[in-house]
């Protein structure tokens, strides 16, 4: 058989065939007087089973493995190993839409794909006046990606309409043309510090200096008064949050 003939047959491309020559998975035939690869039954029989254990979802290694004596793999073994990946891509399908489930349910914005802890927290206070508490729900929205957990957003519930906590964020409103040195800023830091629950405190990770790259961007976000209050802040929190996990160690 030529080479169109053998894919034929099998049910793959000539395309195929050649690949797995050039990757060695499938051994060169013989040739013809003219050139052309002349390919046996048993060449059949090995590109079907090829095929079909690739159809199964084995990569071309995992084949090669199953296809070679000398690799001591059984099939048995590298279906086993198959069959626990897909049994682990199935649960974080199931948790996928478990968590897509969650935001038709409840829509935030423009249906912003916030973890599930955001999206009670988003979902159930109202929508802020406040430019800065504004700011900080996007703000929340990016940290919904990172190391805070649900336990730190559940804590933070309590305060979405906490009239205490609005009247926190005004006063850092007041500050939006203000200097640097403004004297309001310190009494603020230290009020808006006192205000994090313990729950969120435990959340943030207790990991080296705070105004590095994550920090320093946040900064910029800010002009240049509120970025003082915001720089106070992650300060304080990261004296509490040092406090708390030496306490816990």
């Amino acid at each position: 058989m030529r080479i169109g003939e053998i894919a034929a047959l099998v049910g793959v491309t000539s395309r195929a065939v050649r690949h797995y020559h050039h990757i060695g998975l499938l051994p060169e035939p013989g040739r013809r007087g003219n050139g052309y690869r002349s390919y046996s039954v048993r060449d059949a029989v090995l590109l079907a089973r090829v095929r079909h254990l690739t159809e199964l979802g084995l990569g071309l290694d995992e084949v090669r493995d199953v296809l070679a004596d000398e690799a001591g793999r059984d099939l048995a073994e590298v279906l086993g190993e198959l069959d626990a990946d897909l049994a682990r891509q199935e649960q974080e399908i199931r948790d996928r839409r478990g968590r897509l489930a969650e935001l038709l349910e409840r829509p935030v914005g423009a249906g912003e794909p916030v973890s599930p802890g955001l999206a009670a927290l988003l979902g159930t206070s109202s929508a802020p006046h406040s430019p800065a508490a504004a700011k900080d729900r996007e703000h929340l929205a990016l940290l919904g990606t990172t190391a805070m957990g649900s336990e730190g957003f559940a804590a933070l519930q309590a305060l979405a309409d906490d009239p205490a906590v609005l009247a926190l964020y005004e006063r850092l409103d007041a500050l939006a043309s203000a200097p640097a040195d403004d004297p309001r800023i310190a009494p603020l830091a230290a009020d808006l510090v006192a205000a994090v629950p313990g729950a969120v405190l435990e959340a943030i990770p207790d990991s080296g200096p705070v105004v590095t790259g994550f920090g320093e961007a946040l900064l910029a976000d800010y002009p240049p008064a509120q970025a003082e209050v915001v720089r106070l802040v992650m300060t304080g929190m990261t004296g509490v949050t040092g406090g708390v996990n030496r306490r816990r160690r």
